[in-house]
């Protein structure tokens, strides 16, 4: 397990707790009671920690590099009956961006989203998570496809933002993430989105348009990154932690604001910490999203699709 900086009091304690254990495992000396005192001081701290989250620490938790990744949650709840498809049928296949066909339960859904990597090797070839426009052009075109047979679409976001390199941008990046926002809300099956880690920008918009948006507890959603936006405000990175309160980009500002549906609990310390609960209560979620969606006729609930954005921000006339 990798231990992020404000967890460091919980990794001494668990290895005092490991030391303890071993002592009396080696020895005649009874350590059962030391050892329970420093279980007790350990979910103390856990509670402590985790309950009293910042928001740049919440940001840093999205990006744990033993969170699970859009591939886990496919895997998880789909087994062997996800079949992923490539290609915009334009230009080529973006790593970045995943899709297919995958039962959960007995429905069939079209799983979208943005795929990171866990090493060097893999983050290259999935290019962090940052999609082409191909990868946007792609995911529209599984949309449609799915239109198309009546089924319905998961968008599992998870990006640091699309690509910002010159030949993506030659490629037409924010026409594609443009139209890909503007066709999901006519896109005539049930949409569920759900912010698992980073949430980035339009990166994040391009598969972001849903009849019901979760995001997990602790990811973040906002239009720049806090160290993107400490470099404009502030020409340096140094007031990361400044600038992400100052976003409210936590599922509980977006929460407060409007802006999303619900909060998906994670387990304490974040959802590496026991993925299979996690993967559990994102399908719960789904299975019962749909269940609800399914009953409302489409043209109903293409319009409250609409409304519901339109209604997004205070403004005054």
């Amino acid at each position: 397990m990798e231990y992020l900086d404000f967890e460091l009091p919980i990794k001494e304690l668990e290895e005092q707790l490991a030391k303890c254990e071993v002592l009396g495992k080696e020895s005649d000396v009874d350590v059962s009671a030391a050892s329970a005192q420093i279980q007790q001081k350990l979910e103390e701290t856990k509670i402590n920690i985790y309950q009293n989250l910042t928001a740049w620490q919440r940001v840093q938790l999205s990006r744990h590099p033993n969170r699970p990744y859009t591939m886990d949650y496919v895997k998880a709840l789909c087994g062997d009956t996800f079949l992923e498809l490539f290609g915009d049928r334009g230009v080529k296949d973006d790593k970045a961006m995943i899709g297919g066909l995958g039962k959960i339960g007995d429905q069939s859904f079209m799983i979208i989203g943005q795929q990171k990597g866990f090493n060097t090797k893999t983050r290259q070839y999935r290019n962090f998570g940052m999609a082409n426009p191909e990868g946007y052009r792609k995911a529209l075109r599984l949309m449609r496809m799915a239109e198309k047979f009546g089924i319905p679409v998961i968008t599992l976001v998870d990006t640091p933002g699309a690509y910002p390199g010159l030949e993506a941008e030659e490629r037409g990046q924010g026409e594609a993430i443009a139209r890909n926002i503007y066709e999901m809300f006519r896109i005539q099956v049930p949409i569920i989105t759900i912010i698992i880690g980073e949430g980035a920008s339009g990166g994040a918009l391009g598969i972001g348009v849903g009849d019901k948006v979760y995001m997990l507890e602790n990811t973040w959603y906002s239009v720049i990154s806090p160290e993107s936006c400490s470099s404009i405000l502030w020409r340096s990175w140094e007031h990361k932690e400044r600038a992400a309160e100052a976003l409210k980009l936590t599922a509980f500002d977006m929460k407060k604001n409007g802006l999303i549906d619900e909060i998906i609990p994670e387990p304490l310390g974040g959802a590496h910490y026991d993925r299979e609960q996690t993967f559990e209560t994102v399908k719960d979620y789904i299975l019962n999203t749909y269940a609800e969606l399914k009953q409302i006729p489409m043209d109903k609930l293409k319009a409250e699709r609409i409304d519901k954005y339109c209604k997004m921000g205070v403004f005054n006339e």
